[in-house]
């Protein structure tokens, strides 16, 4: 079961960097818009770190329902965001760095809440 924690803990580390990465090419752009990288990215966080909480509640590790919940609904905003955006041509500075923004700050929720 440690294998697949780690597999899935690796799967949302690739997820991450597709979706932060995604951001990070799109603000360098004359046009933000929303790009694969950041839509599958999101999908990537969304899937691996539900499957990730299920794995850790089958191995009776302790977790936090409360830090879980916030970086979920995060998750979930980021990534209907993305879906919904995605064929815009392009999208106004606020919302696409307000989005850029929420999904680093549910890594510093994943680092810094304990």
């Amino acid at each position: 079961m440690e294998f697949v924690r780690n597999l899935l803990l690796f799967l949302h580390f690739v997820g991450l960097a597709s979706l932060i990465g995604g951001f990070l090419v799109q603000a360098m752009a004359s046009e933000r818009r929303i790009i694969a990288a950041i839509l599958h990215g999101g999908y990537t966080q969304l899937l691996t770190g539900v499957l990730l909480v299920g794995v850790l509640e089958a191995m009776d590790k302790d977790v936090n329902h409360a830090k879980i919940g916030v970086k979920l609904a995060i998750a979930l905003f980021v990534t209907a965001f993305a879906f919904v955006l995605r064929k815009r041509p392009s999208l106004s500075n606020g919302l696409f760095f307000g989005t850029g923004a929420l999904a680093l700050a549910n890594v510093a929720i994943a680092v810094f809440w304990t």
